[in-house]
């Protein structure tokens, strides 16, 4: 149970995410300042600030392969156990542009807005080492998802990785378990995809792709 002590120090997702992302470098957060302000809510909140350019409606350009090098290294450090984040030097320098990074803020804000009523702390136990190990053996691959040269590898990943950020940074392992769930769901869709890739070619993975626009309303 929540007592009034953990809820006067509790930070809200939003505001947590607001802090990350400010900076007085014009050319934006940078992953090394990202990471060294974590706080409390450690891995699960850098996990969603980094899946968010690739989880945007309109994925970011030029961000996908870094960042889903850092975050498969962060998965890599959660099943080893690591409390502390380690992240090489080369890539701690990349930054988030200005105008990315209050677009980011503007969709999580409004994404957070709509889901902040289901979130609250349970199954927390999702939060030990095992449980932890768990997730990341779903995120790496989701992290190795994003960075193929693939159509549809960007986004839906991305915000599998999102979801469990935001269950390990508000402890509610039900969101996610669910988000693992859906995780395990595209794997599956995904080792199809690139089956029909290796097997058929590009062509035939087009037309996957303008299938699945046309049932999201997302077509020409």
């Amino acid at each position: 149970m929540q007592t009034d002590q953990d809820s006067a120090q509790h930070v809200p997702l939003g505001q947590a995410l607001e802090a990350l992302l400010k900076t007085e470098d014009a050319r934006g957060p940078s992953i090394s300042e990202i990471t060294g302000a974590v706080g409390e809510k450690g891995f699960g909140l850098v996990l969603m600030v980094l899946s968010l350019p690739s989880a945007l409606p309109v994925p970011a350009p030029g961000y996908s392969t870094p960042f889903g090098i850092v975050i498969g290294l962060i998965a890599l450090q959660m099943i080893l156990g690591r409390q502390a984040l380690w992240i090489p030097e080369k890539l701690k320098g990349v930054r988030i542009k200005p105008s990315l990074a209050n677009r980011m803020l503007g969709t999580a804000a409004k994404f957070l807005k709509k889901i902040e009523r289901l979130i609250r702390p349970r199954q927390r136990w999702i939060r030990s080492r095992a449980g932890q190990a768990g997730l990341a053996c779903v995120i790496l691959i989701m992290a190795c998802l994003m960075m193929l040269p693939i159509p549809l590898t960007n986004t839906f990943p991305a915000m599998v990785i999102f979801l469990i950020g935001i269950g390990l940074s508000e402890e509610d392992g039900l969101l996610a378990l669910g988000a693992f769930a859906v995780g395990l769901l595209a794997i599956a869709l995904y080792a199809a995809v690139i089956y029909i890739f290796l097997t058929q070619g590009p062509e035939a993975v087009d037309g996957i792709k303008d299938w699945i626009k046309a049932r999201l309303g997302m077509g020409d």
